[in-house]
C-alpha cells in the first residue's frame, strides 16, 4: 500500500470519479421520463376473472372495476363510460394530506383542457371526504374529483404510494402505473406515448 493511502488528500482523490459519477446519474434522473410500470397486485377485474400484476406478461389485463361518486354529484363507472364514452382514462389517486399530489393536480387540469380525446379522473384515497373535497376546490381543477368512500378504489387499484396515476385504455387495458410527482412534461409524456390516438 502507498505510504500516501491514508491521507486524506489521497482519499479525496480516489472518490472524485465515484463523486463524478453519482453526479450525473442524479442529473439523468432529473430528465428522465417518468416510467410506466406494472401496478402493484391490483385486484382482480369482475369483467377479466384474473388478476392485474407485474407478472401478468405480455398478456393485456383489464381494469378493475371502478365506481366511485364525484364532488359535483355525478357518478363514475369505468365500464359504463367506456361502453358509451369510450376515451382512455388517466386516474390519479391522491390525498389531501399529500403535497406531490396537489402539486400535480392543476398540471393534470391543463392536460385534461389540452386533451379532451382522454378522460382524466382525481380520486381521494385514505383520506377525510370533507378535507379531500376542501382541498379539490382550492386546486380550481375542473377534471372529475372525487373521494373513495367506501375504498373500493384504495382497494381495486392500491398504490404503493401516492400520488399514484393509473392509465385505462380506451379497450379497457390497465396499462399500469406511475408512482410519484409527474408536472407537466411527465404527464404529456405519458399521454403522448401511451394513450394518443
Amino acid at each position: 500500500m502507498p505510504l500516501d493511502a491514508d491521507r486524506p488528500a489521497a482519499r479525496h482523490a480516489r472518490l472524485l470519479p465515484l463523486v463524478a459519477v453519482a453526479a450525473l446519474l442524479a442529473a439523468a434522473c432529473g430528465q428522465a421520463p417518468p416510467a410506466l410500470t406494472a401496478p402493484v397486485e391490483t385486484a382482480a377485474s369482475s369483467s377479466s376473472g384474473s388478476p392485474a400484476s407485474s407478472d401478468s406478461g405480455s398478456e393485456p389485463v383489464l381494469a378493475p372495476e371502478l365506481q366511485v361518486a364525484l364532488f359535483d354529484g355525478t357518478a363514475f363507472d369505468l365500464a359504463e363510460h367506456l361502453s358509451r364514452d369510450g376515451r382512455p382514462v388517466v386516474l390519479h389517486l391522491w390525498s389531501s394530506s399529500c403535497p406531490a399530489c396537489l402539486a400535480d393536480m392543476p398540471s393534470l387540469d391543463e392536460a385534461a383542457r389540452r386533451h379532451p380525446e382522454v378522460l382524466f379522473l382525481g380520486i381521494a384515497v385514505g383520506d377525510d371526504p370533507a378535507a379531500a373535497e376542501s382541498a379539490a376546490a382550492e386546486t380550481a381543477a375542473t377534471y372529475g374529483l372525487g373521494a373513495d368512500l367506501d375504498g373500493s378504489v384504495a382497494a381495486n387499484f392500491p398504490a404503493a404510494s401516492l400520488p399514484a396515476t393509473f392509465l385505462i385504455g380506451s379497450d379497457g387495458t390497465l396499462l399500469g402505473a406511475v408512482y410519484g410527482e409527474l408536472g407537466p412534461e411527465g404527464i404529456e409524456d405519458l399521454i403522448a406515448r401511451y394513450l394518443a390516438g
